[in-house]
């Protein structure tokens, strides 16, 4: 029998960190779908948010999240989370990561969209993700077991105790292997691949949210999907990211003609919030026009963005022409697994951190380079909390049957590529009635109450992988029917302004049913000065 004391599904920063945290008297296993360094965490370009700034401060970083999330936070997580971010910057500095520094030695700290103050610490130009990973990577100790392309396609649950107490995994083969922990942690990142456009990785299709939702988990807020103003845009498909930090040098949006895209659109213009920024360009590219990111005031682009410059260079873009072709693609999911103040989900022994989680510190729209913050600190919190609880693996599995004989026969779903062209078409960045309505309807044909409760022991990884797809598919499209109001990253242009009836409430879903559920308005106060 193989267990563990805990068990991370996912390989980014949240995991790493957590992984890293742990003690050294617990038994760990990282398993993840693809490699260690297939995912979002690798590939972020922008950089880490944190208040070090002479003339900054966590009050000023807290304002900034709460006005980009629009008010719609768990005050206190947002509060706790600044108030730590210039901790886990010197922590890292201290373990020897490279973070980038201005010509005086000091940590160099750049602008991006939302911030009021520069704030933003990177490496490696714009490739912080890539830095952070690395480093992380190296630092797993040998006794942690890290298993690579694999994937989790069931959680198992105790039948009395209702305790998530393992998980169900297949090889590259297709072999079938069960593994037993005290503690499983979800940690695989958002839903980038349920659209045709974005800047995920391609193992991230939202199999957090379905793996949890299939348990009986409570899913929450999916209907706040952030989409990134500008990926690179060739031939009608994205190709990569360009990332915010590249406005933040004062780049500018502009249209076919050469004119400026946001002015007399936002006081803050380029680096208005990102729903905003997205917003404009999709109505532009609706109406046949062309978008372009104007870079040609910026001195030295390829030593500042050497990321985006190989990534405009692979895909024919001449740096040298001043200007950038764009997009807006799928970014980051707000909403996802709900879970209290450690990542605790409302089944006992199941947890969820990073981007698959629900955490309330984003709101209704996330402000950028939040997101490995976010990471950063949930990994180190929860393993915290779970150090204190160690205790010798003994678990009853008696009563598990690991594979179970389906005998419901493997439905023919549609290939990946419809569904992501469908969830772009329809609960993309702009969204109507009627348009979801359509979707919910497609995505009905391939619902049957079996492929809740039914096991996946004998389907393949490639049908299962369509199954979480479609499941997380419904899970937006149920919440984004439901909230009758545009707030942050949830543009209903049937309902353009925020609905009073809707804007204290959550939309909260499981096997059990939807209920609406009123959002911790917790009293929270943070010093203006650290």
């Amino acid at each position: 029998m193989k267990t563990y004391n805990c068990i991370i599904v996912g390989s980014g920063i949240a995991a790493m960190q957590l992984a890293n945290h742990l003690s050294d008297q617990s038994r760990v296993l990282v398993i993840t779908k693809s490699t260690r360094r297939a995912n979002n965490s690798y590939r972020a370009q922008g950089g880490i948010a944190a208040a070090i700034g002479n003339e900054d401060a966590p009050f000023f970083h807290y304002e900034d999240t709460i006005k980009a999330g629009c008010d719609f936070q768990n005050e206190k997580e947002v509060r706790e989370l600044v108030e730590n971010a210039p901790a886990l910057i010197e922590q890292l500095k201290n373990a020897g990561l490279p973070f980038d520094k201005d010509k005086i030695g000091q940590l160099a700290l750049g602008m991006e969209g939302a911030h009021s103050r520069k704030r933003i610490v990177h490496c490696g130009g714009d490739a912080t993700g890539k830095h952070m990973m690395e480093h992380l990577i190296a630092s797993i100790r040998p006794t942690i077991d890290v298993m690579e392309n694999c994937f989790v396609y069931e959680l198992i649950i105790q039948p009395d105790s209702k305790k998530c107490i393992g998980i169900k995994a297949k090889d590259a083969d297709g072999n079938n292997e069960v593994y037993f922990s005290d503690n499983v942690v979800l940690a695989v990142g958002g839903i980038g691949g349920l659209f045709s456009f974005t800047s995920n990785d391609s193992s991230v299709a939202g199999d957090g949210v379905a793996l949890a939702y299939r348990a009986g988990a409570e899913i929450i807020d999916m209907e706040f999907i952030q989409f990134h103003p500008t990926l690179l845009y060739i031939n009608g498909k994205t190709t990569g990211l360009i990332s915010e930090a590249v406005r933040g040098e004062e780049a500018r949006l502009i249209d076919q003609s050469g004119m400026a895209l946001m002015k007399g659109k936002h006081s803050l213009e380029d680096l208005a919030p990102r729903h905003i920024v997205a917003k404009e360009i999709f109505h532009q590219r609706a109406a046949g026009n062309d978008v372009y990111l104007d870079i040609s005031m910026i001195a030295k682009f390829e030593e500042k963005f050497p990321t985006i410059t190989a990534l405009c260079n692979k895909n024919g873009i001449s740096i040298e022409s001043g200007k950038i072709p764009v997009a807006p693609g799928c970014h980051f999911l707000m909403g996802g697994i709900a879970v209290d103040s450690v990542g605790q989900t409302s089944i006992d022994g199941l947890y969820a951190i990073g981007e698959t989680a629900a955490t309330g510190v984003h709101g209704a729209n996330r402000l950028a380079s939040n997101s490995l913050l976010e990471g950063l600190y949930y990994g180190k919190k929860l393993a915290i909390h779970l150090n204190k609880q160690i205790v010798k693996i003994e678990m009853d599995v008696t009563s598990f049957h690991p594979m179970k004989t389906s005998s419901l026969n493997t439905p023919l779903f549609p290939h990946k590529k419809e569904i992501q062209e469908k969830m772009m078409a329809f609960a993309g960045i702009i969204r109507t009635r009627s348009e979801l309505e359509v979707l919910e309807t497609w995505l009905s044909e391939y619902d049957h109450p079996s492929f809740i409760v039914n096991s996946l022991d004998e389907w393949s990884i490639e049908n299962i992988q369509k199954l979480f797809m479609l499941q997380t598919a419904k899970l937006v499209v149920n919440a984004a029917l439901l909230r009758e109001e545009s707030r942050g990253a949830h543009n209903r242009e049937d309902f353009s302004v925020e609905n009073k009836r809707w804007g204290q409430l959550h939309i909260v879903q499981s096997k059990n049913g939807t209920e609406m559920r009123e959002r911790q308005r917790e009293h929270t106060e943070i010093e203006i000065y650290a």
